[in-house]
């Protein structure tokens, strides 16, 4: 997938819903397939996210090349709950982003900051054409859920973890990740996989060890 321009930063910045799971170990194939009757896009870089000093409430991350974004914790409206498929905390941020150079590679990573490889499956569920519809990602900003399914390399140690991401009007969001969960959630789980709360939890908290 072909990266867009970094968002100009704006007062208001970005209003999203989140929710994500993060498991340890390979992603199991059986899960792959199981993604993998969505379209998506494939992407692959490096992440480097800021955890010395803590700031409590922040995520401090540079993506890829750039830019820099930084995301403010809003809270959390509840759970998304889809009774024995899934179950996780939905978080409330607010990002901005900032045009930025990255670290070098792990070995040069500045004091403080960590370095994460993803290797993502991307998809996006858009309610414009009904409720459910599921495109095949594009960029343009149009309000919709992010859903990914990502590989994760840190210090030689391997994750995985799926995502979903609503953005646009606030109104909408819950909305439009409730949808794309259920579209998400509507086939069966690969056996063994359970989605559960205890494995809820953002980046920022897993990777400062909360």
């Amino acid at each position: 997938m072909t990266a867009g321009q970094p968002d100009r930063p704006t007062a208001k910045g970005v209003r999203s819903l989140e929710v994500r799971w993060i498991f340890p170990g390979q992603l199991e194939n059986a899960v792959a397939g199981w993604f993998g009757r969505f379209p998506v896009a494939m992407e692959s870089r490096q992440d480097a996210y800021l955890l010395d000093p803590a700031l409590g409430g922040l995520s401090v991350k540079i993506r890829g090349g750039g830019p820099l974004e930084v995301k403010v914790y809003r809270g959390s409206p509840g759970m998304l709950d889809f009774p024995g498929r899934a179950r996780g905390r939905i978080e409330s941020w607010q990002k901005w982003s900032f045009p930025c150079e990255a670290p070098g590679q792990e070995k040069d990573a500045p004091a403080g900051w960590r370095l994460v490889r993803k290797r993502r499956r991307i998809s996006r569920v858009f309610l414009a054409g009904g409720p459910g519809w599921a495109d095949f990602p594009r960029m343009g900003g149009e309000p919709g859920c992010a859903v990914e399914l990502t590989e994760v390399c840190m210090w030689g140690e391997a994750w995985w973890t799926l995502g979903l991401e609503a953005t646009g009007p606030a109104s909408m969001l819950r909305r439009e990740l409730e949808a794309a969960a259920a579209l998400l959630f509507g086939d069966t789980l690969p056996g063994g996989v359970e989605f559960g709360a205890g494995n809820s939890k953002s980046y920022a908290e897993w990777l400062c060890g909360d």
